[in-house]
């Protein structure tokens, strides 16, 4: 497990401890985030897993797919710097310490 700080839309920080292998936003409703709706469960169709990652995390993380781009420029709460879909990250070894927030829906 890794641990990852997980801002809500209250601005209140949790760190979690999360599950190698499963998605950022899995790992984030498994632990009681009413705020990330995730209505389509992860199948990259919707923006409701919207989370803003932290300028220091944001290159330790996997490349975007054009898929997930795509879905995030016609979100209102887009930042091209920040913004990913947390359906779209599979947490890793590699993501301890990781800081997000999670984006209001528009």
């Amino acid at each position: 497990m890794v641990k990852i700080s997980v801002t809500d839309l209250a601005g209140q920080t949790s760190t979690i401890e999360a599950e190698i292998g499963l998605s950022l936003m899995e790992n984030i409703r498994n632990n009681d985030f009413d705020d990330l709706a995730a209505i389509c469960g992860g199948c990259c169709s919707c923006c409701t897993c919207h989370v803003f990652v932290d300028a220091d995390d944001v290159e330790q993380l996997p490349k975007m797919e054009d898929d997930e781009q795509f879905l995030l420029e016609d979100s209102e709460n887009y930042d091209p710097a920040l913004s990913r879909l947390s359906c779209q990250i599979e947490v890793d070894d590699s993501m301890s310490q990781l800081r997000v927030t999670i984006a209001p829906e528009a």
